[in-house]
């Protein structure tokens, strides 16, 4: 391994990659369709460790109470799934069965509801030998674990020693909260709950929960400030099992959508699809159950292709806790670049990836013509003035020379308000006040200092107190660089080649929705026009690290 690496390290090292910054991204959610959904509500739902069989509360005809416990089954994980059978009595009666959370090994069940009537909610288990026998008459918690107040939404964690569900019991921060009880051993005794805290509850309704395989991610349903709709997904992490959790992300307008409830998460053991619940428009009745798929960015320098790049890159964070390089063995990682990160990228070597998060890509390579063609998304643009492309001179294949009065112009991208974005370039020449890429209306996204000729950036809030952001840095030297923008939703950041410039704090970007500029200024003014090449301008809704 350690000769392998070697060899690879010597035939990347004349490269000087676009690096981005390492995440998961989610796909498009899916309905499971109307062999497992039904034109009655499905509410919960639980994924089991091999990925084989899905458990879930259906309130559709032939239920034995007002919702049942189901199960679908498949072949193998790229099968569909079965006809959905009700698990019958003892587990389902004439009361409410819903909310079930299958364990690791597929023999416990816990699930929630007024198994043994009246209207407050408990968590209850049920056992069984094998995966193929019966279930056993379920058993409830105990006053341990239970109380007078509704208890549900349960979560076992992979090893069993964690279960984490909701209460509106007292001594929490809200309507609703989340708590936890442990125990020594898988047939140990139930600790009394503990409330996990004001870092993941709120003064709102935290309600559905599922934790990874790992055991360092949470995710939940609540209905706090900041989402889609009226309860949408929300994530929390962890370094390890007992350290405290991060303040919570929402997951966002690709997972959430604007309905009443996105709710009941549950992750299959790989980390690689989401599970949950929605009333989203398309549905078959009160609710359905979909998947997404949750993959993680492993295009590690942004140039559309794992390859020696990417081995290099890690080789050289090994044994850190680099995010970038942090890709396995769930796409969030594990805190550590080792070989779980270096097993998931061994998969996909030589594989051309598509990143989610770029938004925007003007290779600047067409030779002829007069339009600058958008290969990540639709938004190509349009080469005003002379179209002096350069297909041999560029620093990625081809570029396209500014003579001054040209410059490329594109419908709006996207506005810098609504969130964390990047913006990455690869210029040669230019001269002081000249704009690389710009919005119009709007700023100079980057450019060259009108007194220096150093790198820059005039995107800022709209308070008075804002700043431009300068560098000390020169790049019309007549050299190839690349210069980039981020912004993570609390700093600016500029990078030329790869190296951190300059950086500040502005938790905010004034609006704008003007198209982009790419060389010349945002108001077009003659001093602010291009002359040199640039080439493979590259724009992403996240804050990548160069």
């Amino acid at each position: 391994m350690k000769k392998t690496i070697s060899i690879a390290l010597v035939l990347v090292s004349g490269m000087a990659p676009q690096m981005t910054y390492a995440d998961y991204v989610f796909g498009t959610p899916v309905n499971l369709g109307p062999t497992v959904n039904s034109s009655s509500t499905e509410w919960g739902v639980s994924i089991s460790a091999d990925g084989l069989s899905l458990f879930f509360g259906s309130r559709r005809p032939g239920s034995l109470g007002p919702e049942d416990l189901y199960v679908t089954t498949r072949a193998s994980t790229t099968e569909s799934w079965g006809e959905p059978m009700n698990l019958g009595s003892p587990v389902n009666n004439s009361n409410w069965s819903q909310l079930p959370s299958i364990s690791s090994d597929g023999l416990t069940l816990f699930f929630s509801g007024n198994y043994a009537g009246g209207w407050v909610d408990e968590l209850w288990v049920a056992t069984r030998a094998t995966q193929e026998a019966p279930w056993d008459t379920p058993a409830n918690l105990g006053q341990t674990v239970n109380s007078s107040s509704a208890d549900w939404f349960p979560c076992i964690s992979a090893d069993g020693l964690e279960l984490v569900f909701c209460s509106n019991r007292s001594g929490g921060y809200g309507g609703d909260d989340l708590w936890v009880t442990t125990r020594e051993t898988t047939d140990g005794q139930w600790a009394p709950p503990a409330n996990l805290g004001p870092t993941v509850n709120s003064s709102y309704k935290e309600r559905s929960v599922c934790i990874s395989s790992d055991g360092c991610l949470l995710i939940f349903g609540s209905n706090r400030p900041g989402g889609s709709g009226g309860y949408d997904l929300w994530a929390a992490r962890r370094a390890a099992k007992g350290e405290p959790w991060s303040t919570p992300v929402n997951l966002g307008p690709t997972v959430n959508s604007s309905a009443m409830y996105d709710q009941t998460p549950s992750l299959s053991a790989d980390g690689s699809t989401l599970y949950f619940t929605s009333e989203r428009p398309g549905d078959l009745g009160g609710g359905d159950i979909y998947e997404v798929s949750i993959v993680p960015i492993l295009d590690l320098n942004g140039d559309g292709i794992v390859d020696g790049t990417e081995l290099r890159i890690m080789v050289d964070h090994w044994g850190e806790d680099f995010t970038l390089c942090d890709i396995g063995p769930m796409p969030w990682g594990d805190g550590i670049v080792d070989f779980d990160d270096l097993t998931v990228l061994a998969e996909n070597i030589g594989k051309e990836v598509a990143d989610p998060t770029l938004i925007a890509h003007w290779a600047l390579d067409e030779g002829e013509g007069d339009i600058a063609y958008d290969s990540a998304r639709d938004n190509d643009g349009v080469v005003m003035g002379t179209s002096a492309w350069q297909p041999d001179d560029g620093r990625m294949d081809g570029a396209l020379a500014f003579d001054g009065a040209t410059f490329v112009v594109a419908d709006s991208a996207l506005n810098p308000k609504e969130g964390p974005f990047s913006v990455l370039a690869w210029v040669k020449g230019g001269a002081p006040g000249q704009a690389i890429i710009s919005q119009q209306a709007g700023a100079n996204w980057v450019m060259l200092d009108p007194a220096t000729g150093a790198l820059m950036t005039e995107l800022r809030s709209d308070g008075r107190q804002s700043k431009v952001l300068y560098s000390d840095v020169m790049v019309s030297d007549g050299n190839w660089h690349c210069v980039g923008f981020t912004w993570d939703g609390t700093n600016r950041r500029l990078y030329v080649n790869d190296i951190l410039v300059a950086e500040d704090t502005d938790i905010a970007l004034a609006a704008c929705d003007g198209g982009v500029n790419i060389g010349c200024g945002a108001v077009m003014t003659p001093d602010t026009f291009f002359t040199g090449l640039i080439d493979d301008v590259r724009m992403y809704n996240r804050a990548v690290r160069p």
